[in-house]
Order: structure tokens, then sequence, then C-alpha cells
């Protein structure tokens, strides 16, 4: 159970008393939050320990909902504008209250329908949550924590001529180039991925896999997992066209022609003349 009610996050709180208006959640420095009927399962009693979002509803009061929006404080996530007012918009971030972009963390006009990579943030002047459209002053100019193969979550924000810029552990810039990519991927895509390389100059590259053993033994599981949802036979072989071994297994020709090589010196796949299979 948290200490305290934190908003703007996850919280585990317990259920303490129950009202027409639904239950009231305390922490453990006796803070109450209510959480609204509609929120309220069958299984449910006082006492127990629920895991809850908080934010702040239309009238600025806490409310506890165990619907998690699609980003929380300090993390990105990809929204949809959906309304606009004289101050600002608002986008669909998957709670019955819409977040808040104020014009002035706007980079550029917003307008309903559009769909934008923002940092979910608490105004530092009104203390409510909002959407911070100018997140650059958030990511870390140190790479310290990051190394070579670690695996990291990141965020697609957009797409340039060498590959893909995106947002690792909602921390650090880095890139994805576009001849790492063997999948379909755009803007608003959160993804695990892993450090290809740290360079001197403190930039970060990424992969969607990891390098050296560790990615062979990655590609063979695929080949494998996928051999097994086809039957445990597929007409592939070292000489099938790039497109069908991308668009089937996700892997460059190389990748997979290795991990290949690597299932049949383990005896683990037979090759046929026009196909392989499971021993």
């Amino acid at each position: 159970m948290d200490k305290t009610i934190k908003i703007g996050y996850k919280n585990r709180l317990f259920i303490n008393r129950q009202t027409d208006n639904g239950f009231y959640l305390c922490s453990e420095d006796l803070q109450e939050v209510l959480m609204p009927n509609g929120y309220i399962t069958p299984d449910m009693k006082i006492g127990d320990e629920v895991e809850v979002f908080v934010y702040t509803d239309s009238e600025d009061r806490k409310v506890a909902v165990t619907t998690m929006p699609k980003a929380m404080v300090d993390e990105f996530g990809y929204f949809e504008v959906v309304d606009l007012s004289p101050h600002g918009a608002f986008v669909n971030w998957g709670l019955p209250k819409d977040l808040f972009v104020p014009k002035s963390m706007q980079k550029i006009p917003f307008k309903v329908g559009m769909k934008m990579v923002l940092r979910v943030c608490i105004d530092e002047q009104t203390d409510r949550i909002v959407g911070n459209h100018k997140y650059t002053k958030y990511l870390s100019k140190s790479t310290k924590g990051l190394e070579k193969n670690q695996q990291v979550k990141f965020i697609v924000y957009k797409r340039t001529d060498l590959g893909y810029k995106v947002i690792v552990n909602d921390l650090y810039d880095a890139l994805l180039f576009h001849s790492d990519v063997f999948e379909n991927i755009k803007v608003g895509d959160i993804k695990v991925g892993y450090i290809k390389s740290i360079r001197e100059d403190g930039k970060v590259d990424i992969a969607l896999k990891p390098v050296g053993q560790a990615s062979v033994d990655n590609d063979t599981k695929k080949v494998l997992d996928i051999l097994a949802q086809n039957g445990g036979k597929m007409n592939f072989t070292y000489k099938s066209s790039p497109e069908d071994i991308k668009e089937t297994f996700g892997l460059s020709r190389k990748a997979y022609k290795k991990a290949l090589t690597s299932l049949i010196d383990c005896k683990q796949i037979k090759l046929n003349d026009d196909n392989i299979e499971l021993i």
C-alpha cells in the first residue's frame, strides 16, 4: 500500500469506507480519495487493497479509477485531439475527462483530429495534469544508466531520412535506423528494443533486436515459434526472397539465414528441398 496518494500515478490503496457515491480509498497516511460506484466490482469489500489511477475530475476534485490512461505523469503517449478551447486543446487519453494541453505547451496550433506524441506532466502553475508537446527539456542529456544490448521501451515520435526518432524509457532521445527495421513502424508506436550503440557525442542508436549472439538466439526463437504456429512445416529455404522473409518472420535475409543455420546445427529443424520443418 502506498504511503500517500499521488495524483497522476498508479496507486495501491485500501478500501476504507462506503458511501452512496462509492468507496473511499485510503493511503497509509490516511489521506482519502473517492472511487465512484461505476468502478466498483461485486468482489470488492472494505479492507481490500486496490490498484487505481488518481486524477482530478472536471471540478478539480481528486478521484480514483481502475481504468489506466494511455500514459501517466512523467510518461510519453500518443494522443488524438478531440476538442479545442480558447486556452488550449483536449486529447483523448482513455479516461472520462480528456487531457488538457495548454496553448503555451503546443509546438504548433492543434486541430481536432491531429495525433500527437505528448509528455504527461503536472503544470507547476495550476498543479493540474496536462499534456506537453514541448517535451525536449524533459529529455536527459546524459546517457548514464544505458548500456549496449540493454532492453528498453521506446515510443516513435518522428520519421526522418535516416530512420525513426524515438524516446527511450521516457527519458532519452534516440534513433532507430531504417536498416534495422524489418517490420511495420509508425509514429506513435510503443515497442521494446535494444541499445545498439552509445556514440562519443552522447547520441543513442537502438535496434529492434539484440546485437551478437543474443540476436541470433532471439531470431531462432522467432523462427521456431512461427514454424510451430504453422503446423511445423513451411515452404521456406535459404533461397526464399527477402520480401517473403521480412513479411513472414520480420527478419532480414541475413538474420534469417543465420537463424536457420543455428537451428539446423542444433538439430531443431530439418531443411528439405522446398521447405523447412520441425524435428
